[in-house]
C-alpha cells in the first residue's frame, strides 16, 4: 500500500518523473548540452581580444604624438643652437633630431630664473673674419678661398660686397673684393705698399712705387683712376669726402691730397700726430701735440684749411699709437690711453677740458662701431670687446668674450660697416 506524501514530510522515497528516463539516456543529454554550448558559445558581456586591440590602438596613437611633439620642441632647440657662432669649418649639414622612448620623454632642458647660464662663445654684431671664413653678422658663412692672412675688411655700400686687405709681405699687400652673390673673391690690387678705403667702401687709395694713385669702385671695377707723385714713406690713411689723408714720413705731420688739384701740398700740418676718423660735418678727429709742456692731446681740424686744428681739449693721458675710432654720430671716441686701458670720450665735451672715462682693455687693431653706438675691437688674446656706452657711463669695464670658431692662437678680423 502507498503512503500519501505529506508537505511536511520530507522523507519521501526519491524525485518522481512523469515519465521514465534511464541512467544512460541521462548522461546522454547532458554531454550533449555540453557539446552544443562548446562548438557555439553565446556572446560574451566584454570581449577580451577586442578591448586588448583597442588599448593597443590608443597606445600607438599617443605613442605617436608624444613623439610628434618632441620632434617639434627638439627642432626648435636645434635651429636655436646653429644660431650661436660656434660652428666650424665643415660642419654645415642639417642638424639631425634623435626622438627618444616617447613611453618616458625626457624634459626639455629649461633655464632656472636663478641660476645664470654659463657664458660661452659668442656672435659679433657685426661680421668677422675667422681664419679663412667669412662669418655673417646674421649666421651666414662664405669660404675665402685662396685669400690668404687678412689684416683688414670692411662693407661695400648698398649690399656691394666685401672688402678684404691682405697682411703685409714682401710683395705687399693684396686687395680682395669678395662679391655679394656667393662668386669666389676677386683681385682688385697686388703688390701695394699701402690701402685705405673710404668709409663706404666706394673710393681707395693706395701707394704703389714712387706714385699714391686713388680710383672709385663700382661693381668690382676700379675707374677714374688718378696719380700723384709723392715722397718716399708717405702713404694713405683715410679719406674725407673725395680727398684723401695722406700720413708724411716721419715726423712730417699729415696733407689732404685732392685729387683734382693733381699734386700733393707742399705744406703739411705738423702738429697733427694720429688721426682717428671724420665726423659727419667733415672735420678730422685727430690727436695733436699741444699744452705747455708739450704732451699728446685732441682736437678737431679743418680739411679745407690744411688740418688746422679748430678746437683742442687736453687732460687725460693718451697713448701715441693711433689706435682709436669714431662713432658714426660723430659723438664718441674710443681710444687708447697712456696706460693699459681704452678711454671712451665724449667729443661734444672737446674743449678746454675732455670728458673721457676707462672703457675696459687697450685697443690693438681697430675699432668697429655698430650703427646703435656699441664700439666693438678685438683684444690682445683673440676675444671680443664690447664697449657700450651707456653702461661705461653707468661705471661698467668692458671685458672681454671669447668668439666662436676661434682656435688657440688665431685672432678674429672685424668686418667695419659705417654703409647704413
Amino acid at each position: 500500500m502507498r503512503r500519501t506524501p505529506n508537505p511536511c514530510d520530507n522523507q519521501t522515497e526519491g524525485p518522481e518523473r512523469p515519465f521514465a528516463v534511464t541512467q544512460d539516456e541521462l548522461e546522454r543529454a547532458l554531454r550533449e548540452t555540453f557539446a552544443r554550448r562548446v562548438a557555439a558559445p553565446g556572446p560574451l558581456a566584454a570581449d577580451p581580444a577586442a578591448l586588448a586591440i583597442r588599448r593597443a590602438n590608443r597606445t600607438v596613437r599617443r605613442r605617436a604624438l608624444a613623439g610628434l611633439a618632441l620632434a617639434g620642441a627638439a627642432t626648435v632647440l636645434v635651429t636655436t643652437g646653429t644660431a650661436q657662432f660656434g660652428d666650424r669649418p665643415g660642419h654645415q649639414g642639417s642638424p639631425i633630431v634623435v626622438l627618444g622612448d616617447p613611453r618616458t620623454p625626457a624634459p626639455l632642458p629649461t633655464a632656472s630664473p636663478s641660476t645664470p647660464s654659463p657664458k660661452g662663445p659668442v656672435r659679433a654684431e657685426l661680421d668677422l673674419i675667422i681664419g679663412s671664413w667669412l662669418e655673417g653678422s646674421g649666421g651666414e658663412r662664405r669660404e675665402l678661398t685662396d685669400v690668404g692672412p687678412v689684416d683688414r675688411a670692411q662693407r661695400v655700400a648698398d649690399h656691394g660686397g666685401w672688402l678684404v686687405t691682405s697682411v703685409a709681405t714682401a710683395a705687399g699687400r693684396t686687395l680682395w673684393w669678395v662679391p655679394p652673390n656667393g662668386s669666389a673673391p676677386q683681385v682688385l690690387l697686388a703688390g701695394a705698399d699701402a690701402i685705405a678705403l673710404a668709409p663706404d667702401g666706394r673710393q681707395l687709395a693706395w701707394r704703389d712705387g714712387r706714385e699714391l694713385l686713388a680710383a672709385a669702385l663700382v661693381g668690382g671695377q676700379l675707374f677714374a683712376t688718378t696719380g700723384t707723385p709723392a715722397p718716399d714713406g708717405a702713404v694713405p690713411v683715410g679719406f674725407v669726402g673725395d680727398a684723401v689723408l695722406v700720413r708724411q714720413p716721419g715726423q712730417g705731420g699729415f696733407t689732404v691730397w685732392r685729387r683734382l688739384a693733381g699734386a700733393l701740398p707742399a705744406a703739411a700740418e705738423r702738429s697733427l700726430l694720429n688721426v682717428y676718423g671724420v665726423l659727419p660735418d667733415g672735420r678730422v678727429v685727430g690727436q695733436v701735440s699741444a699744452g705747455t709742456p708739450r704732451r699728446p692731446c685732441l682736437a678737431l681740424l679743418d680739411p679745407a684749411r690744411g688740418l688746422a686744428p679748430v678746437r683742442t681739449g687736453c687732460g687725460p693721458e693718451l697713448g701715441t699709437d693711433g689706435r682709436g675710432g669714431v662713432s658714426a654720430d660723430g659723438r664718441w671716441l674710443l681710444v687708447n690711453g697712456a696706460g693699459k686701458d681704452a678711454l671712451l670720450v665724449d667729443l661734444d665735451t672737446l674743449g678746454s677740458t675732455v670728458s673721457a672715462r676707462s672703457a675696459g682693455p687697450a685697443v690693438t687693431d681697430v675699432v668697429a662701431w655698430t650703427p646703435t653706438g656699441t664700439a666693438l675691437h678685438v683684444d690682445g688674446a683673440g676675444g671680443l670687446v664690447r664697449v657700450r656706452v651707456e653702461r661705461v657711463l653707468a661705471g661698467e669695464r668692458p671685458g672681454a668674450a671669447s668668439v666662436g670658431g676661434v682656435t688657440p692662437g688665431e685672432r678674429p678680423v672685424l668686418v667695419s660697416d659705417t654703409t647704413s
